[in-house]
């Protein structure tokens, strides 16, 4: 039997305004800085699903449903096999009254373009290929202190 391995589960929603065109972008302060879709970690015993819908709920105060699984992002660490695994959906289905701010940044509508060319230190912007249906996962293996490659597939 192979070697066991520690996996931590999250998610990321991508919001789109049908009437403006525009998606709603966290813009982060804490650990992973800049511009990335609203979502977080999958709590015990909680769906993929019901952990995206709560998790907006919480940053933004808009309620979603009707979520599509776009794919995945799945980052292993090849110096100890722990795997940090991005659900990622989207959803045009939104209600509710937008929290500007919140401990994790500011919330705000942009146009694709826009985000795409925000300054950032995190890497949401490389996920735009999976939401936008042109794959279904990105995987990368890394090593800390090294430079990463992100693989479409």
């Amino acid at each position: 039997m192979g070697k066991s391995c520690t996996a931590v589960f999250t998610n990321m929603v991508m919001i789109t305004d049908r009437s403006t065109g525009k998606v709603l972008v966290q813009c982060r302060t804490q650990n992973w800085k800049g511009p990335a879709f609203p979502g977080g970690h999958v709590e015990p015993r909680e769906s993929f699903t019901d952990s995206a819908i709560r998790e907006v709920k919480e940053e933004t105060g808009l309620t979603i449903w009707n979520l599509r699984l776009c794919g995945q992002m799945h980052w292993v660490n090849m110096d100890n096999d722990e795997r940090y695994i991005v659900n990622l959906y989207k959803t045009e289905d939104f209600n509710g009254e937008l929290i500007s701010m919140h401990e994790e940044g500011e919330n705000k509508w942009m146009t694709l373009d826009e985000f795409r060319n925000a300054p950032s230190e995190n890497t949401a912007v490389q996920y735009l290929p999976i939401f936008m249906g042109e794959y279904n996962e990105a995987f990368c293996a890394w090593r800390e202190n090294e430079p990463y490659k992100l693989e479409y597939r």
